[in-house]
């Protein structure tokens, strides 16, 4: 069967290099400027990028959920600021180390690292993670890097199985022979090299459940495809792989999830970037990703009726509607980048017959179906969603 143009192999774009130097140098330069300003008896200051929605939009021309450009100031010679400009400080600090040493740090560990009581008095510099994890994401758009550049990594989550060889170090493996669990994810992988790419098109599946189906049934070897489990919602690593694939290989990215609301913004997260990392989105979105399923459609299509579930919550044309599922697809309804009329099509289907379905659904079938029927005859047919 010839293949589709969605799994075609697009030129590589880019080819990413790691330089802790830049970080340094933006680390050092940041640096500087609160020294002079002390030593001229200016008031230290930071500028940083606002978060929130007032300043966040849609770029229509690169397809991502960028930040805008408005910048909030933090003083050190103010009582309302004062706390963060110290933190601010410490972590910077702490991660130019990090980077220097070539050393990694969890970000519970940078949390407990930094944490300790101020001399002559009984104020502690942190006092939750809660404090810490923001600081560290202020630095991110302050001096544009990730925090995983930063040497600043989260639990990893995620796994991926393929006939693709990655470079990790002084290790040098390939994907698909490392038993059925495949390789998991680290939470950066900045570091990683890609030294052979075999496969013709990366599966993005929501749940390690039907990764661990389709690896049982020999999906990867058969349609010649590398399984990307998220677990769920993407981690950044997950996400960072994906995107490093796609422009460094030319990998084609096809997403399958739950039909619905949830599955739906994990596929909007991997393509269009989310709100809260806005800023992060040239590194970790990839527009050109499209969608395989779960739709609406399958449920007539392949006589799935039976096995959907309700949504939850109140439809919006009942009283005290909507909530719960219902709330969330109409506001996935009003996104930019739900606009065009197929999407626009499914969510209002979904409304409309107050049903969600999901993956393994198709276990109804058989065990077999998704991967020797539901996937190659959509995928190859180029049945996907933008």
């Amino acid at each position: 069967m010839p293949k589709s143009k969605a799994i075609k192999k697009s030129r590589p774009r880019e080819r990413f290099s790691y330089d802790p130097k830049k970080v340094l140098a933006r680390l050092e330069q940041l640096g500087r400027e609160i020294l002079e300003a002390v030593r001229e008896g200016r008031n230290p200051y930071f500028d940083i990028p606002t978060r929130g929605l007032n300043n966040v939009y849609f770029d229509e021309k690169r397809k991502v959920i960028r930040m805008g450009d408005k910048l909030s100031r933090r003083y050190f010679l103010n009582v309302a600021h004062t706390r963060k400009f110290m933190q601010t400080l410490l972590i910077s600090a702490y991660v130019k180390r990090l980077v220097s040493e070539g050393k990694h740090a969890s970000l519970r560990e940078a949390y407990y690292a930094n944490k300790h009581t101020i001399p002559g008095t009984k104020e502690n510099t942190f006092e939750d993670q809660r404090e810490s994890d923001p600081i560290i994401e202020d630095l991110e758009r302050m001096l544009g890097v990730l925090r995983e550049e930063m040497h600043l990594t989260a639990d990893r989550r995620g796994y991926i199985y393929g006939d693709i060889v990655i470079r990790d170090g002084e290790d040098e493996f390939n994907t698909s022979k490392l038993g059925m669990g495949g390789w998991a994810v680290p939470g950066t992988v900045e570091h990683l090299h890609f030294i052979e790419v075999n496969v013709d098109y990366a599966l993005v599946v929501e749940t390690a459940a039907m990764a661990d189906r389709l690896i049982e049934e020999k999906f990867p070897k058969k349609e010649n495809a590398l399984i990307i489990a998220t677990q769920g919602q993407a981690s950044r690593g997950v996400r960072r792989l994906i995107h490093r694939l796609h422009y460094e290989e030319g990998l084609p990215i096809i997403v399958f999830t739950d039909g619905d609301p949830y599955g739906w913004y994990i596929y909007s997260t991997i393509k269009q970037g989310s709100i809260n990392l806005a800023y992060l989105s040239e590194k970790l979105a990839t527009p050109e990703a499209r969608f395989v399923g779960m739709t609406m459609d399958d449920i007539e299509r392949y006589s799935l009726k039976n096995v959907t579930e309700k949504l939850k919550g109140v439809p919006p044309n009942k009283k005290g509607g909507p909530t719960g599922d219902y709330k969330r697809i109409m506001e996935e309804m009003n996104y930019p980048w739900f606009q065009n009329k197929e999407w626009q099509r499914q969510l209002q289907m979904a409304i409309k017959m107050g049903v969600r379905i999901e993956q393994q659904a198709l276990a109804n079938k058989s065990l077999e179906f998704v991967a020797r029927r539901y996937l190659p005859e959509k995928i190859n047919s180029g049945d996907l969603l933008p």
